[in-house]
């Protein structure tokens, strides 16, 4: 088997990703899923930092689960507690724990453009665990993870992606994905929740409409904008934009519900619909360690 070269092994994002390779990871995943035992060995002695420069509970959770499941060395790093906060940059720091002889880092950042930086003066794999509102391929590989496995097929399905576009990384991985395994994307968001940017690539719609896909994906309501203006009220942006008991009583018969986490309960989603049989968004949350468990493994192996 040919090996694979440092840029290859990086898991920057999704955009331009090629359908085979984004199914050979979900394969991969569903080998994980089913792996007989908690704990392999298939990574021992490889060395794995967690370099979180921005506050994360289940995405970091779920990559040290699954780095420990394939028997790794597992680091973990955080901003609050490390020299960033005396005035060591983050190139640094990575380039510091490169040179400690670790195999690959898992990486999130606020800004948006360091990464792609950063990866270009490593020779390590980098892992993106999320970038500013550019991507965060991990989460919408397990999103298509969900859906294949739900559908059994993603192709010709109708995705609608609700709620702040503008400041989404989630939906902007999930569009480039989504549309490359054959999907059709349309987004619904107020209007001052719009990435104008992404407007060539899928439509917006009503929620009337968006509520008749397949797949209904709710977005979190990032409610610290609120003083931006971004949002009148929680009250009013659940009654115009909010997955409602009344609006899931208009859904599809096979339709499902979707949502990254963390849930603003009766704000994005009424807290009725949080556990409904629609919906499947603790069931993607169990899908994050298998995925990562791959996206991990093809990093290093």
């Amino acid at each position: 088997m040919q090996t694979k070269t440092y840029t290859e092994r990086h898991m920057l994002g999704l955009k331009g990703m090629s359908e085979p390779e984004l199914a050979s990871i979900l394969d991969r995943a569903a080998y994980w899923e089913q792996f007989p035992q908690k704990v392999s060995q298939q990574l021992p002695g490889k060395f794995v930092a967690n370099m979180f420069f921005e506050n994360s509970t289940r995405t970091r959770f779920s990559f040290e689960v699954a780095e420990k499941r394939l028997g790794m060395e597992v680091l973990n790093f955080t901003a609050a507690a490390s020299s960033v906060q005396k005035g060591e940059s983050i190139y640094d720091t990575v380039k510091t724990l490169e040179s400690m002889g670790i195999d690959a880092g898992v990486i999130r950042l606020k800004p948006n453009g360091i990464l792609e930086e950063l990866s270009q003066h490593v020779r390590i794999p980098l892992i993106n665990a999320g970038d500013g509102n550019n991507e965060h391929p991990t989460q919408a590989l397990l999103d298509l993870y969900t859906i294949r496995k739900h559908f059994g097929a993603i192709r010709g399905l109708t995705v609608s992606i609700i709620g702040d576009i503008k400041h989404s990384r989630v939906a902007r991985s999930n569009l480039w994905a989504l549309s490359t395994m054959g999907a059709n994307v349309q987004f619904c968001a107020p209007e001052t929740m719009r990435a104008s940017e992404l407007e060539p690539y899928a439509p917006y719609v009503s929620m009337d409409k968006a509520i008749q896909a397949d797949v209904v994906m709710m977005l979190r309501v990032q409610l610290e904008r609120h003083g931006e203006g971004m949002l009148d009220s929680a009250e009013q942006y659940r009654e115009q934009y909010g997955l409602t008991v009344e609006r899931e009583q208009k859904m599809k018969d096979h339709a499902i519900i979707m949502h990254p986490a963390p849930v603003n309960r009766n704000v994005e989603i009424d807290d009725e619909l949080v556990e409904h049989p629609r919906s499947k968004i603790f069931t993607q949350m169990s899908h994050g360690v298998p995925i990562r468990m791959a996206v991990v493994e093809r990093a290093v192996s």
